[in-house]
């Protein structure tokens, strides 16, 4: 899911203006993946803490993604639908997350 939502957003990225690369795009780019990156890295730890320490950062990642897309929707980046879509997805895999936080912290 987090790998999907990573796909989504270059394939979303893709249309944003020149002037944005390292911008808007680079950013929400580096916080999608970062999304992914950091449940697998804590997976690999096979330590409890350690996986939930990596599940909170994710999380971290996850609310910057909203804010670049909240910025990009008010500044005319993505429209209406992409945004409901986006965020529909981001608040889909806050749960997730948040619930695997919760039946860790439960072992």
């Amino acid at each position: 899911m987090a790998i999907d939502l990573a796909v989504d957003c270059y394939q979303l990225t893709r249309k944003f203006p020149r002037e944005e690369v390292y911008g808007l795009t680079a950013q929400i780019r580096r916080a999608a993946t970062s999304i992914a990156a950091n449940i697998a890295e804590g997976h690999g730890r096979e330590v409890t803490g350690s996986f939930i320490q990596f599940l909170r950062i994710s999380q971290g990642s996850l609310k910057e993604l909203e804010t670049h897309m909240l910025i990009s929707h008010r500044i005319g980046l993505i429209d209406e639908s992409e945004f409901g879509q986006m965020t529909g997805k981001c608040d889909e895999i806050g749960r997730m997350i948040r619930a695997l936080i919760r039946s860790l912290q439960e072992k």
